[in-house]
């Protein structure tokens, strides 16, 4: 199946396209030109693939958490394109696409993604990789004080000497979060980049998740109170 797929959440922009079997991407780390970025990077892909919009299965998009502004010019290219060629769409979490780069480039099979939120806060995620290599949430994603994340790897019952530390946070609040003592720190993993979002999204296309562009969400994560274990993750 062929897939576009971009991400404007955070200070990254970037395009991704999954075509006959090849992967065509752009990423730019520019905070505050989204704008003025996306459309052209999704212009550049699908001219070197030789493709037109309307001729792919599906568009993927960031859907947060990350930067407010960022998710929402990511949601609005996403729909307006997805509008024009008919296409549905398939929201893509932040934090689980840096995960499941992790997975993809070093097989470390669990991972806490964690980006800077702000207001002396961080937007973090855990993740383990299932039997078909996509990383899958152990918990609700949650926004919390640096300080808490050690405590709250301990509820999940996580030994963090068998997890990778991806995202901004880890440079932002690197003394905050020293004490979490994990197995290492991707240090090139700091924002999320489209191509990674392709597995993800590919396998929730193929389970029947794909939506109309009018029901494309954010996902801003601020009103989660607790963090809880997923059900079947207890």
């Amino acid at each position: 199946m062929n897939y576009l797929a971009i991400d404007a959440s955070t200070e990254a922009c970037s395009v991704a396209l999954q075509y006959q079997g090849k992967t065509f991407c752009r990423y730019e780390l520019s905070p505050q030109s989204h704008s003025k970025l996306l459309l052209p990077q999704v212009d550049e892909v699908l001219n070197e693939a030789g493709v037109k919009l309307n001729q792919l299965d599906g568009l993927m998009f960031g859907r947060g958490p990350g930067s407010f502004t960022g998710v929402r010019i990511g949601i609005g290219v996403a729909q307006g394109l997805a509008y024009s060629a008919n296409l549905p769409v398939i929201g893509v979490s932040t934090l689980q696409t840096m995960a499941q780069q992790a997975f993809e480039q070093t097989k470390t099979t669990i991972v806490v993604a964690a980006i800077d939120a702000r207001m002396s806060e961080i937007y973090c995620g855990a993740y383990k990789a299932d039997d078909n290599g996509i990383m899958q949430p152990l918990a609700a994603e949650q926004v919390f004080s640096p300080q808490l994340l050690a405590e709250k790897l301990n509820q999940l019952n996580i030994n963090h000497h068998e997890v990778a530390g991806v995202g901004s946070a880890w440079q932002a609040y690197h003394e905050a979060l020293a004490e979490c003592q994990l197995k290492r720190i991707d240090e090139q993993v700091r924002f999320p980049q489209a191509q990674y979002m392709l597995a993800i999204g590919s396998k929730d296309f193929a389970d029947g998740q794909g939506v109309e562009a009018a029901l494309a969400q954010p996902v801003y994560v601020r009103d989660t109170v607790t963090w809880k274990k997923l059900p079947g993750r207890e």
